[in-house]
C-alpha cells in the first residue's frame, strides 16, 4: 500500500474505504460480509475508512467491526455532519454524539460538513455557532481535523476553501469530470493552499467500468498497456501528486483486492503523454452523447440571475450519458440544495454569458432546453419544498 500524507503528517492510505454502499441482505447491511471487506481492506494496508450520518446503518456497521476486531485506534474515521438539518449548536451536538455511539468512540479523525454548497450555506452556520462548536471539539480533542465535502461547479468551491481554516476536503473527481465538480481547477487550488484532497465517486458511480460504451473498451482493449476500466480511472487519480486518497465503495472481496493491488504499485507522476492521450479519446468516445459542448471552464459565470451554466451542463448532459436519475440527482444537488435556487429556468435571456463562451454555445437555447428535460414536475416540487425541510 501507498501512503500520502495529510496536513499534519499523518500517512494516509491512498486508497480509502467508502462505506456508503455495504451489501445488502434481508433489507440490512449484510454485516458478516461487510467485516470481511473491511478487515482485507485493512489488513491490506487501507487506513481511511469514510462514512456519514445519513448513511443508512453504515456508521453502526463501521463501529461495531472496528471495535470487534480491537483495531480502532489503528485507523482514521471520516464521518460527516447533516448541516442542512440543524438550526442551533444544540442539534449539532445531539447528531454528532450520536455519530459517536454508533461508531463507538470517543473522538472522530476527519469531521465533514456534508455537502457544503455555497458560502452562503457556511454564513448561516456561522450565525448559529458552529464555528465555535467546532472550535471546542477540535481542543477538546473530539474532532481532530475539519474539512468539507462538496458537489458543484469550481468558483463556489474555492470560495469555500477560503472562507475557513479547513484542514482537509472531500471532492468528486474522474477522468471524465476532469473540467466539472470542482475539477482540476479546485484540486489544485485546494492543494496550494495546503490542503489534502480526497477523492469520491472515482468510478463515476460505476459509470467508468460498467456502461462504457463500446468503442471506450475497444480503445482500452487494443492500448499496449493491459488494465481494467477500474485501475485506468484509479491510477489517473494517483498520477496527480495533488490527490491525498481516492474513496472506493468497495463491496466484494474482488474489488477489495484489484484496488488493493493497484494501490501498492501506483506513484504520481507515472502516467506517459501516450497514457494520458489514451483516456482523452476515451472521455471522447464517452461524450459522443453529450448534448452541449460545455467543458466547465466557467467563463460564462458569474450569471446575473444565478443559473449554475456549467452545473447544468453537467447535468444535461448526464441525462444522456448517464442515465435520468443520475442527471436528476446531480441537477438537484447544484441548483436546489443550496441558499439560493440556480436553476436553468431562472434565465431572463441577457446573453451576457454568450460573450464570454470560448465554445461559442447558444447558451439561452440550451439553458431552455435542459430545463424542459431537467425541471420535471418532480422536481418542481423538490425545489418547492425542499427549502421547507432543509436548513441553509
Amino acid at each position: 500500500m501507498q501512503y500520502r500524507n495529510d496536513r499534519y503528517g499523518n500517512k494516509l492510505s491512498i486508497l480509502g474505504y467508502g462505506c456508503m454502499r455495504f451489501s445488502q441482505k434481508g433489507g440490512k447491511i449484510d454485516m458478516e460480509k461487510a467485516e470481511k471487506e473491511i478487515m482485507a481492506a485493512y489488513e491490506a494496508g487501507v487506513n481511511y475508512f469514510d462514512t456519514a450520518y445519513i448513511y443508512r446503518g453504515s456508521e453502526a456497521v463501521l463501529g461495531e467491526v472496528l471495535e470487534k476486531n480491537g483495531i480502532r485506534d489503528k485507523v482514521y474515521i471520516a464521518t460527516k455532519l447533516p448541516h442542512y438539518m440543524i438550526k442551533s449548536r444544540d442539534d449539532a451536538e445531539k447528531y454528532f454524539q450520536e455519530e459517536l455511539k454508533r461508531l463507538r468512540t470517543d473522538h472522530v479523525d476527519y469531521y465533514l460538513m456534508h455537502m457544503l454548497t455555497d458560502v452562503k450555506t457556511w454564513e448561516r452556520l456561522k450565525s448559529i455557532g458552529i464555528d465555535s462548536w467546532i472550535k471546542e471539539k477540535m481542543e477538546s480533542g473530539a474532532i481532530r481535523q475539519i474539512g468539507f465535502s462538496y458537489h458543484g461547479n469550481s468558483d463556489m468551491f474555492c470560495k469555500l476553501i477560503d472562507v475557513n481554516d479547513w484542514d482537509f476536503c472531500l471532492i468528486q473527481y474522474n477522468y471524465l469530470d476532469e473540467n466539472s465538480q470542482a475539477g482540476r481547477k479546485g484540486l489544485h487550488y485546494a492543494s496550494e493552499k495546503g490542503l489534502p484532497v480526497m477523492i469520491m465517486e472515482p468510478l463515476r458511480g460505476g459509470k467508468l467500468v460498467n456502461n462504457l460504451p463500446e468503442k471506450a473498451k475497444k480503445l482500452f482493449a487494443e492500448y499496449p498497456i493491459k488494465r481494467t476500466p477500474a485501475e485506468w480511472a484509479f491510477r489517473w487519480l494517483w498520477n496527480q501528486p495533488e490527490v491525498t486518497c481516492v474513496l472506493s465503495g468497495m463491496n466484494s472481496l474482488e474489488m477489495v483486492q484489484e484496488n488493493v493491488r493497484n494501490a501498492s504499485t501506483a506513484v504520481a507522476g507515472e502516467f506517459t503523454d501516450n497514457e494520458e492521450n489514451l483516456l482523452q479519446e476515451v472521455v471522447r468516445a464517452i461524450n459522443e452523447k453529450m448534448k452541449v459542448g460545455c467543458t466547465g471552464c466557467g467563463y460564462c459565470m458569474p450569471c446575473p440571475k444565478n443559473v449554475d451554466i456549467p452545473g447544468t451542463f453537467s447535468a444535461y448532459n448526464k441525462r444522456y450519458s448517464d442515465g435520468k436519475h443520475a442527471a436528476w440527482h446531480e441537477y438537484l444537488m447544484c441548483t436546489v440544495m443550496r441558499k439560493d435556487a440556480t436553476s436553468a429556468s431562472n434565465c431572463v435571456g441577457c446573453g451576457l454569458c454568450e460573450k464570454h463562451c470560448p465554445q461559442h454555445i447558444n447558451i439561452r437555447q440550451e439553458l431552455k432546453n435542459a430545463s424542459k428535460v431537467l425541471e420535471d414536475p418532480i422536481y418542481k416540487l423538490a425545489k418547492k419544498f425542499i427549502p421547507l425541510f432543509v436548513k441553509y
